[in-house]
């Protein structure tokens, strides 16, 4: 079996397992960190995490098709760039944020292993996976956008 088609949703279940459960307290601590984190209720943090993990599958189901690697690429970015927001929210706050080590021991590795791996097969373009990894990198663009939001109104 081809073990990296399926590496981004074993790293975001071991991320989940971090966050929710040991030590868990992810919630409880980001509301610490955002004021007004008004939308991250239960509902919003199992809605979003289930899609991140069909996501994942999806990922994984694709295998190593030019979609499925575009694909890839794309998702891990978004991971590596969740685990690069959890190294700066625990700097900025100067606490332990849930899911900050397997954001930046597993997910960070992952995308640039990845990212090697598939450009020197030749299984992926540059300009694919720049494309990728801008898209994948933008969750934290929007993710912010979607909670400054709350605080305005």
């Amino acid at each position: 079996m081809d073990w990296l088609r399926w590496a981004p949703l074993g790293a975001a279940c071991l991320h989940l397992i971090e966050e929710f459960v040991f030590p868990g307290g992810f919630a409880a601590w980001y509301r610490r960190y955002r004021l007004d984190a008004s939308r991250i209720t239960t509902r919003f943090l199992v809605i979003i995490n289930a899609v991140m993990l069909i996501v994942c599958w999806n990922v994984g189901s694709l295998g190593r098709t030019p979609l499925g690697i575009a694909y890839w690429l794309a998702i891990s970015a978004l991971l590596c760039s969740n685990g690069c927001w959890h190294a700066w929210a625990s700097y900025k706050q100067r606490a332990y944020s849930p899911g900050v080590v397997t954001g930046i021991t597993i997910y960070l590795p992952l995308m640039v292993y990845g990212y090697f791996a598939f450009l020197r097969s030749g299984a992926v373009s540059v300009r694919t996976a720049l494309i990728a990894g801008l898209i994948g990198s933008s969750y934290q663009i929007w993710s912010a956008a979607y909670h400054s939001r709350s605080t305005r109104k």
